[in-house]
């Protein structure tokens, strides 16, 4: 029978009241309990399941839901009497960081601090208990939004003990997106700030704290321990390559596939598959994530609705002003291709525009990019992991991002595409001249910019550009062996009728060229020195359609020339 889809509802009970399309993940409360660990942190991309869970989670212990025991009836869980006594008998602390995006630090710590006193409010009905004192009554009260750090960081703690005296039990502590203020405050700048805060509110929460049964908090990132959880040393770390919980959230295929057949559309399975599957929990590589498969279910139309969920503002940024070497892996990925890097999953946030497994561990974390394979060197312990863009979906956000990066010079790119498609060297100089004066600086990377740098980190960005926007028409790769060197930038036409082109890119030496048509003419020297046309005349292309460009840099100032120019010039 096919059930309502209730779009964007993470409610537990308000899924299971209203028969609305629910997967069954109960089975995360029994891995969960039967693992005993004092306090879990699991990772996960946006979107998978993690509010729902922890919503799940909540009405199955809450001593205040006890008669919600007929929602979870017809459940996995409810096979085993033992977690049938389980249901109902425990106070929760349930908090969720999701909604704090704040731009400052005093917005963010005013909304954590609310979210404190609502906390509070909601077990207000305890203040007057016998169990209570009159000093655990005044701080009750003096839990408000003008408290002191000191007071906001033990509030937690304090309301652990008032329930576990209340209900004669230690607390269940759930938070949810934890770590969603924190990227806030990366991006924003007052990432310092904030991590005190929450530091020592964490460490009274779940370190120093007797009265917690067992502690729960999801997230997107592992943020170091060095930031928010020192001396937490009771923390077991769940991420996308751990095996723990690696089905708990997410769609499996098999799940998928019997939503589609309940819905009457199970002959969409192999465009679900290629829009849809590569998300990998451990050793899990059939997941897909939630939103999109319900949206689908739905709509009934395919679309990029979990990369759309977000800005992706972060990791746009962090790709256009990274070093030459990731925007060049990064050109492997859009190829359709893997990257083979040593991962740090304790996410720094200072690092990741600086260390380059940073920015892949933070792309994989957040659902952008899968484990392909991953092998581990028994000798050292070092883990390397190969990755690759996780679906056609997130292939498809990738090429957005890129091709925004050049919305505001659409005219001049566009432009310029044209002339070098069509060998009109004076219209490329005009426009890839307007190109570079407008995006030289978006590219480069730190507080001050290399000379030197400048056109590498630019060439590469601008190649990206070229590869989402030609692609169909050109293999377009840079950097890469060939005859006795390393190219910067080779076409490869997909389609007989058009020309290939190389291009070399060079800084002009002023040492040594006078002037930057020297520098061109060194240019598309290398390129015929170094044989860089030995590849594609191998695949096939004849000499005569192959094209070199040589590019010559000084500041933002770009001259462009041809070794057909040249040998008119030397011609006549």
């Amino acid at each position: 029978m096919k059930s309502v889809i209730s779009i964007g509802n993470q409610d537990f009970i308000s899924i299971r009241k209203n028969n609305c399309f629910y997967i069954d993940k109960t089975d995360f409360i029994r891995e969960w309990w039967d693992n005993q660990d004092s306090v879990t942190l699991i990772t996960r991309p946006r979107r998978f399941g993690k509010t729902l869970n922890m919503s799940m989670t909540e009405y199955f212990f809450s001593v205040s839901y006890s008669d919600y025991d007929r929602y979870f009836e017809e459940l996995n869980i409810w096979k085993e009497k033992r977690f049938r006594q389980l249901q109902g008998t425990y106070p929760v602390i349930s908090l969720s960081f999701a909604d704090i995006k704040a731009t400052n630090y005093e917005s963010a710590r005013k909304a954590i601090i609310r979210k404190l006193v609502r906390l509070y409010s909601a077990f207000e009905f305890i203040k007057e208990s016998e169990v209570l004192n009159e000093k655990d009554r005044a701080y009750f009260d003096s839990v408000e939004e003008s408290m002191s750090d000191d007071a906001a960081a033990v509030s937690i703690n304090y309301l652990s003990d008032y329930l576990s005296r209340y209900y004669g039990k230690k607390v269940i502590l759930l938070l949810d997106e934890y770590d969603t203020p924190l990227q806030e405050a990366y991006i924003h700048g007052y990432w310092e700030k904030l991590t005190a805060f929450v530091r020592s509110l964490f460490n009274s929460t779940f370190k120093t704290n007797p009265y917690m049964e067992r502690g729960l908090l999801t997230g997107i990132t592992r943020v170091s321990k060095e930031s928010i959880f020192s001396d937490l040393n009771n923390l077991e770390v769940v991420t996308t390559t751990s095996e723990k919980y690696s089905s708990s959230f997410g769609f499996t295929e098999e799940e998928v596939f019997l939503a589609l057949e309940n819905n009457g559309v199970l002959s969409e399975k192999e465009n679900i598959r290629y829009w849809y599957d590569g998300f990998s929990f451990g050793k899990r590589q059939d997941i897909y994530n939630p939103w999109s498969i319900t949206k689908y279910l739905d709509t009934g139309e395919y679309g990029t609705y979990w990369a759309d969920t977000s800005s992706n503002a972060l990791v746009s940024t962090l790709i256009r002003q990274s070093s030459a070497k990731i925007k060049s892996e990064m050109e492997d990925l859009l190829n359709g291709g893997v990257i083979s890097t040593e991962l740090d999953e304790q996410v720094v946030f200072e690092q990741l525009g600086k260390k380059r497994g940073a920015i892949w561990s933070l792309l994989l974390a957040s659902g952008y990019l899968k484990v392909d394979r991953h092998e581990m060197d028994v000798k050292s312990g070092k883990h390397q992991y190969a990755l690759k863009i996780t679906n056609h979906e997130t292939m498809l956000m990738f090429e957005k991002m890129i091709e925004d990066w050049f919305e505001e010079d659409d005219a001049g790119f566009g432009n310029f595409k044209e002339a070098l498609l069509a060998g009109d060297l004076d219209y490329m100089n005009e426009f890839m001249n307007q190109v570079a004066q407008q995006t030289f600086s978006s590219f480069d990377v730190g507080k001050k910019p290399s000379e030197k740098l400048e056109p590498e980190r630019f060439y590469h960005g601008f190649v990206l550009g070229l590869i989402v926007d030609l692609a169909g028409k050109y293999r377009i790769t840079s950097n890469r062996e060939s005859g006795f060197g390393r190219y910067d930038v080779v076409m490869e036409p997909l389609q007989a009728q058009r020309d290939a082109i190389v291009m070399e890119f060079k800084v002009q030496n002023k040492a040594r060229e006078k002037s930057l048509q020297c520098t061109v003419e060194n240019a598309l020297s290398q390129i015929l020195e170094k044989q860089y046309d030995e590849e594609l005349i191998a695949r096939g292309i004849p000499q005569e359609r192959i094209r070199h460009y040589g590019f010559a840099f000084c500041g933002k100032q770009i001259l462009i020339g041809t070794d057909k120019e040249q040998k008119n010039i030397e011609n006549h």
